[in-house]
């Protein structure tokens, strides 16, 4: 992948920088955008370790629709999967190229928008006996979704918002507007709520992050006990909960997905996909 970076940089055979206020530019720039992922996948399946395990038939041709007829709008993309896929280390990675490269991106989590529930948890004593209680932390009803599909509208339409912030250290507080979000072009939303009923459609790229059970299994404990100073027998025991939940609130949305990729993929072999997407973006004459 370094080398068709180097190549796009090198090369004297590029186009001329559309004008994307025309629907002839964007036209353009559609075609060029198409015949370069394709470039992508096909290096990508050379890979000994590839990053797209699947990618759906028609997302080239929605995308281009997409560009062409809606430019105003930004471009929002939910990355989803189940627990411990390897969203989060997708986003980190994601966030170090953007830094580097001074992207104009927005990274948000679906966590922030978890329901309050500090009296739940007083009520029970803590958030393991308040799970164990039957308590669904992942069912689609645990969600402001009713905020975070708003919040998300107006990211789309160019305006900064507030989101909640929910507190990870087990009190179960949500603070309403905490958190500043700027309206990049370009928004990225990380989280198993992207993909739920009336959130989902509003997103132009839909990316699942895809994991062996078994791989999860351990990063998961790894994290919860490394991370989140859970004891072994605890963090196994939510294992189970979270293996049934994503079974039924995540995995029925794989299939609406545009790509699957591999959340096991080599991170340096990812950065240099969306250092080679960067640099097809920006590099015309």
């Amino acid at each position: 992948m370094q080398g068709l970076i180097e190549k796009e940089l090198s090369s004297n055979d590029k186009i001329l920088k559309p004008d994307f206020n025309s629907r002839t530019g964007r036209e353009l720039l559609a075609f060029y955008l198409q015949t370069k992922f394709k470039q992508i996948l096909a290096f990508d399946k050379k890979y000994p370790m590839p990053i797209f395990r699947e990618v759906n038939p028609d997302f080239i041709y929605r995308f281009s629709k997409r560009l062409i007829n809606n430019p105003e709008k930004r471009f929002l993309i939910s990355i989803t999967g189940e627990s411990a896929a390897g969203k989060s280390t997708i986003c980190r990675e994601i966030s170090k190229v953007i830094e580097q490269l001074s992207m104009p991106v927005t990274i948000l989590s679906t966590d922030n928008y978890f329901n309050d529930i500090s009296q739940l948890i007083a009520q029970y004593g803590t958030f393991d006996k308040l799970r164990d209680s039957g308590y669904d932390v992942d069912a689609p009803s645990s969600f402001q979704l009713d905020v975070l599909k708003s919040d998300l509208q107006d990211l789309a339409d160019g305006l900064d918002i507030r989101c909640p912030m929910y507190l990870p250290n087990g009190t179960g507080v949500s603070m309403p507007n905490a958190i500043e979000v700027k309206s990049s072009k370009i928004i990225i939303v990380e989280g198993t709520a992207t993909m739920y009923e009336d959130v989902k459609d509003i997103f132009d790229i839909k990316i699942y992050v895809e994991t062996d059970d078994e791989i999860r299994k351990k990063w998961f404990v790894t994290r919860a006990v490394e991370e989140r100073n859970q004891d072994v027998e605890n963090a196994l025991k939510h294992w189970n909960y979270i293996s049934v939940a994503g079974e039924k609130y995540v995995k029925p949305y794989r299939r609406e997905a545009d790509m699957i990729i591999n959340g096991k993929a080599d991170l340096k072999y990812f950065a240099q996909i969306l250092e080679y997407i960067y640099t097809i973006t920006n590099n015309f004459q």
